[in-house]
């Protein structure tokens, strides 16, 4: 147990290495979320009602989104590893696979929190005023981290899936994709009924939901356990696939 600790904390520190020389994908991954809540804010914003500011509401949402982005980063390194051979090396350390992806994760999701952090202050310097108590942001937080462990792992199995990084991108659209279809950025009542289903019942809505309550100080009800449920489900379906796969791809 402690030898597969000590690979996989190894292993994230090489990832996030690699991302100090790969900057510009890091950059983009981190101001695009960014960028994305400033069109919203200032170009739509004054036209979408919510019952509250706009900044207020997207902010959870664009959280969400920016995890999404930094997950699709795995997906990514973990491919181009298979493709160059990397993992044979590895191998011949005595390295498995359980280490290697949690490397990969482990690098997302300290990639994450970085990126997290600058939408939360450009969010602050644009007016986001949350009001939650200590435990509020503790529980956001958590439930942030849970969804960001899930997808980065997911994302990581997709990796394996794929030849090619250039694949990998492609199929991790869906998970960047999967916030605007919620309440990330509009109330579901306001879409087509025949979409209400959907956006009332994939993984985002009730994290985006539970997060919104949290740091506004309002009540949740049973969305983060059912924001938790989610997560754990992904996860488990992501380890339990990225374990067989990677037995399938190094034999």
């Amino acid at each position: 147990m402690s030898d597969t600790l000590t690979a996989a904390s190894t292993l994230a520190g090489r990832g996030i290495r690699l991302s100090r020389r790969n900057l510009d994908a890091v950059i983009t991954s981190m101001m695009l979320p960014i960028m994305l809540m400033l069109v919203f804010v200032y170009f739509f914003g004054g036209a979408i009602e919510t019952g509250t500011r706009y900044v207020t509401y997207v902010v959870p949402g664009v959280l969400v989104l920016c995890a999404g982005f930094g997950a699709a980063g795995t997906a990514l390194s973990v491919s181009e590893d298979m493709r160059l051979g990397v993992v044979d090396r590895f191998r011949t350390l005595d390295v498995g696979g359980t280490p290697f992806l949690a490397g990969h994760v482990a690098a997302a999701v300290t990639r994450n929190v970085l990126s997290t952090t600058l939408v939360l202050g450009a969010a602050f310097a644009i007016g986001f005023r949350p009001t939650a108590s200590p435990a509020g942001w503790l529980a956001a937080i958590g439930l942030l981290l849970a969804y960001l462990t899930a997808v980065s792992w997911l994302s990581a199995a997709i990796g394996l899936i794929t030849r090619t990084p250039e694949a990998a991108g492609a199929v991790t659209f869906f998970m960047m994709f999967l916030p605007y279809p919620s309440s990330a950025f509009v109330p579901i009542g306001t879409m087509p009924s025949w979409l209400h289903g959907f956006a009332e019942h994939q993984p985002v809505t009730p994290l985006i939901e539970s997060m919104r309550g949290l740091l506004l100080d309002r009540p949740v009800g049973a969305s983060p356990w059912i924001a938790l449920g989610w997560c754990a489900g992904l996860l488990a379906l992501a380890v339990t696939a990225s374990g067989f796969l990677f037995r399938l791809r190094t034999r």
